[in-house]
């Protein structure tokens, strides 16, 4: 794996993954159909994914009515051997091919790309100039960067407000997405000579919850998976005080333990000038 990996990502996705997997959730309707309308080009597209992990916005992206039919090749990229491994069992579409690669390693030639997407993963980059410079090379005129996110929404709800600052104790001053230190990439040299001012949206948005989706979803962060057993087995403890405290929680269907998990997809689109 290269040495350009945020070590607390190289470490925590580096096993586990069949759990990030299941974990995880998958992405809106909305948010690809808002990715689809961004593209000049007309189909059939090139798309190189960044950081593809296990695969999860890839599935969503070949299951989409926007996106099916509109697919020429995609190109998934993704530096660890463990993600890449539950890839290749969960897409089996033939236009779809997935090697090692970084933000700034894409190994795809230049002017290749439509769209290059990133889902889940750009908040780990190390060198944003690089990486600009990377996508610049790689997509075509008026190509895009898309940038996505889902986001557990703290300010919907008491319980997750709780659950995030319980396990936000142990980020080991990784990166993270809410730290918005990814910013800084929109005021590099490189964005700034060839993409225009990014745009941005956020939809708001319910998925249903279990007391074993959330206590998967926080075991499958990168540093949570790094911690001892007995740690990790302390955290499961909170978040199961948290959710039996059910200060904010709305029930879809009590008798099931069933309830409303408040989250967001955050996007930001990039237009290569």
């Amino acid at each position: 794996m290269s040495t350009t990996v945020h070590n607390v990502a190289k470490e925590g996705f580096g096993t586990g993954n069949d759990l990030y997997d299941r974990a995880r959730p998958s992405y809106q309707p909305n948010a690809l159909a808002h990715i689809r309308q961004a593209i000049k080009g007309s189909p059939p597209l090139n798309v190189v994914e960044l950081g593809s992990g296990t695969g999860i916005f890839t599935r969503a992206l070949l299951a989409n009515p926007d996106w099916a039919s509109s697919i020429k090749e995609l190109r998934a990229i993704e530096p660890s051997e463990g993600m890449r491994s539950v890839f290749s069992k969960t897409v089996t579409d033939p236009r779809v091919s997935t090697r090692e690669g970084t933000f700034d390693t894409t190994g795809v030639e230049d002017g290749w790309a439509d769209l290059i997407v990133i889902a889940q993963a750009f908040h780990w980059c190390p060198d944003y100039d690089k990486a600009c410079a990377e996508f610049a090379r790689v997509l075509k005129p008026n190509g895009i960067v898309a940038f996505i996110w889902n986001l557990e929404d703290r300010n919907r709800a008491a319980w997750v407000a709780q659950l995030r600052d319980r396990i936000e104790k142990h980020e080991q001053g990784s990166p993270q997405f809410r730290l918005g230190l990814w910013r800084a990439a929109f005021s590099t040299p490189s964005y700034q000579a060839n993409f225009e001012p990014q745009e941005e949206n956020v939809w708001d948005y319910i998925l249903p919850g279990t007391r074993d989706i959330v206590v998967e979803r926080a075991c499958s962060k990168s540093y949570i998976t790094v911690l001892s057993p007995q740690d990790r087995q302390k955290v499961i403890e909170d978040i199961e005080a948290i959710l039996q405290r059910k200060e904010g929680l709305n029930w879809i269907d009590e008798s099931k333990g069933v309830f409303e998990y408040p989250y967001q997809t955050f996007l930001v689109i990039a237009k290569k000038k």
